[in-house]
């Protein structure tokens, strides 16, 4: 039996509307198996999907960065690993000299913030719903600062190529660098992994990875799907990664998760 489920939240949980259907909220609820939302996302942006399924038991944001409850009005945090301030302030500035075309916003455990509201601060709004704060760098940027995300977005691939490149290149202390989707990139700390959290949970509740399943369809999904007993992929993901599935279902827009609820054998009670 399968005592836990571990999600992916964009392109998996969620819609390409940024939304999890009522049909998924449905079945989560029905299946009774207790959730953790593992995601790249902030805990402000994972707010709607954690009351509409109801969950109270750890969750995992920021790509394993954060590890907290939540509650009623905001978060209980219980583990978190986040960029120095002093090398987020030289990040940041060294993108914004040198790729002033690139949108650029970044997140401590409880706001995001932005310099200005681009094009792709206005994306990223209309995809999760929050409001960016407005601020100079300055102001945030201190050296006791806890950054758990800095976001890059441009829509132009050669640009991507070469911020990618420039930022390896920087051999900054403590980070990693990841591509998510087409258009974003996204730095955390180095020791945020999604299998910290996952690790997190499965020790916590005595779990083995046979007691658990994976919902995923990144790259940087790999390490969690790896971990568990029983990977599933959605339809839209890359080959790569759905080369490591135990079961490919359907597509994050046509409720893939609510597909193998109800046909992949594992979840069938007996």
């Amino acid at each position: 039996m399968i005592r836990r489920i571990f999600s992916d939240m964009d392109g998996t949980m969620l819609n390409s509307t940024g939304h999890v259907s009522h049909r998924t909220v449905v079945a989560i609820k029905k299946s009774k198996i207790p959730v953790t939302l593992v995601s790249a996302r902030a805990p402000i942006e994972m707010q709607e999907t954690v009351a509409l399924l109801g969950l109270h038991s750890p969750q995992i944001a920021f790509n394993g960065g954060l590890i907290f409850n939540p509650l009623v009005n905001g978060i209980d945090v219980i583990s978190e690993r986040y960029v120095d301030g002093g090398v987020a302030s030289t990040l940041i500035g060294a993108v914004t000299s040198r790729f002033p075309q690139v949108s650029v916003s970044m997140y401590d455990a409880h706001n995001w913030y932005a310099a200005a509201v681009d094009a792709g601060v206005q994306m990223e709004q209309q995809l999760t719903g929050q409001t960016a704060t407005i601020v100079k760098w300055a102001d945030v940027l201190r050296d006791n600062a806890r950054v758990f995300k800095i976001m890059l977005i441009t829509k132009d691939p050669q640009i991507m190529l070469a911020l990618h490149a420039y930022l390896k290149n920087m051999a900054l202390p403590g980070v990693s660098i990841q591509q998510s989707g087409d258009y974003y990139l996204e730095i955390t700390s180095a020791e945020a992994k999604k299998s910290r959290g996952i690790h997190y949970v499965l020790d916590r509740y005595h779990l083995v990875s046979y007691d658990t399943a994976a919902f995923g369809d990144g790259h940087n999904d790999l390490p969690m799907l790896k971990l568990v007993g029983y990977p599933i992929v959605m339809a839209n993901a890359q080959p790569e990664i759905k080369a490591v599935a135990a079961y490919v279902t359907a597509s994050n827009d046509e409720d893939g998760i609510v597909q193998a609820l109800q046909e992949y054998a594992p979840f069938q009670r007996k």
